[in-house]
């Protein structure tokens, strides 16, 4: 005979071993064969199979069974690489045990604090302009934040690339094996991202030059970002990818379809980078004034445009350009190979 089936049912999380997405007193609520969880959590696609399966069946939801010794009779998700969940099902909207009301009660006064001290501060900053206020919920909940006094490391060249650094305010030194700063990092910049990204030792020491506050992205949830937040996903390997650009200029190291802003690194200096690294190739500007494009050979200038300028004058024209967008490109037309070095005049290094 057919079992009945139960179109709503209410569950709650009483395990959580590593699991990304969920913890110890969330509620799982099943409404007309649909998965209904916290607007901030990612689906689960084993949980709501696992669910599916579980509801279908009376006897599986009994508030009390001679299996489950006159308790709850306790599931799992079934688990997976990421980790795996237990629940019970509750038999009526109020059941539930002192200690799992006092986790949610205490769970909601946390993420409700959580939202109200940090969203708008992580809103103000630019990074997060391309995201909605709902990917940014998201966000908020993965990071943890911390102010780190003046003067103090905050990684150690060499050690275990564990987190990725947001700084929301102060200002942080880039220290080299000689104790030299190399480099200065504010609200709105990262760093810990590659040795996040490689699984390599952090590459140099940080140290706060004035207080400094911070929102770190644990390896942890870093993986669980690409694993069930689509959005946070590609939001953050873009941001990833423009910051290890910005590493490779300050270094010098000019690579094709690297691109960049002038508000961060001067045309002459990078005029000057391609020069030392005596590339081929062309840089393609988008300005204020409309686009130009410079073509190198051998690190020499061959050939320039910008607007009604050509050659000598467009290259003094940009060097006093402060504002854009560049893209340097591999490779030369064959008509301008083995042409002559343009004369740039005063050195376009400044």
């Amino acid at each position: 005979m057919k079992e009945d089936t139960y179109r709503d049912a209410t569950f709650i999380v009483t395990e959580a071993r590593s699991c990304p997405i969920y913890e110890v007193g969330d509620e799982l609520k099943v409404q007309n064969f649909s998965l209904v969880t916290s607007h901030y959590k990612a689906s689960c696609l084993h949980l709501t199979a696992r669910i599916a399966d579980i509801v279908t069946i009376k006897k599986n939801i009994s508030a009390t069974s001679a299996t489950a010794g006159g308790q709850n009779k306790q599931f799992n998700c079934g688990g997976c690489e990421e980790g795996l969940i237990y629940f019970e099902y509750k038999r009526e909207r109020d059941f539930s045990t002192l200690q799992m009301k006092v986790l949610k009660e205490e769970k909601k006064r946390r993420n409700s604090k959580h939202i109200k001290q940090h969203f708008l501060e992580l809103r103000k900053l630019d990074i997060f302009k391309p995201l909605n206020d709902s990917s940014l919920i998201d966000l908020t909940f993965l990071l943890e934040f911390k102010t780190i006094p003046k003067d103090k490391r905050v990684v150690k060249k060499g050690a275990p690339g564990n987190n990725l650094y947001i700084i929301l305010k102060g200002t942080v030194a880039v220290i080299n094996d000689n104790r030299s700063k190399v480099a200065e990092l504010k609200a709105g910049e990262i760093f810990g991202e590659m040795s996040l990204l490689s699984g390599e030792p952090v590459s140099s020491s940080i140290h706060t030059i004035e207080e400094t506050h911070v929102a770190t992205l644990s390896v942890k949830n870093f993986r669980d970002i690409l694993t069930s937040y689509h959005i946070l996903q590609f939001f953050l390997l873009k941001l990833l990818m423009e910051r290890s650009q910005k590493v490779a200029l300050r270094s010098g190291n000019i690579t094709s379809g690297m691109t960049g802003k002038l508000n961060e690194i001067s045309t002459g200096k990078l005029f000057h980078m391609i020069e030392l690294a005596r590339k081929t190739g062309a840089v393609h500007f988008s300005l204020p004034e409309g686009k130009a494009v410079t073509y190198f050979e051998e690190g020499n200038i061959i050939y320039a445009r910008y607007a009604k300028y050509r050659q000598k004058d467009a290259i003094k024209a940009l060097l006093e350009t402060k504002n854009g967008h560049f893209r340097y490109t591999r490779g030369i037309p064959k008509e301008l190979a083995n042409s002559p070095p343009i004369d740039e005049g005063p050195d376009h290094r400044m």
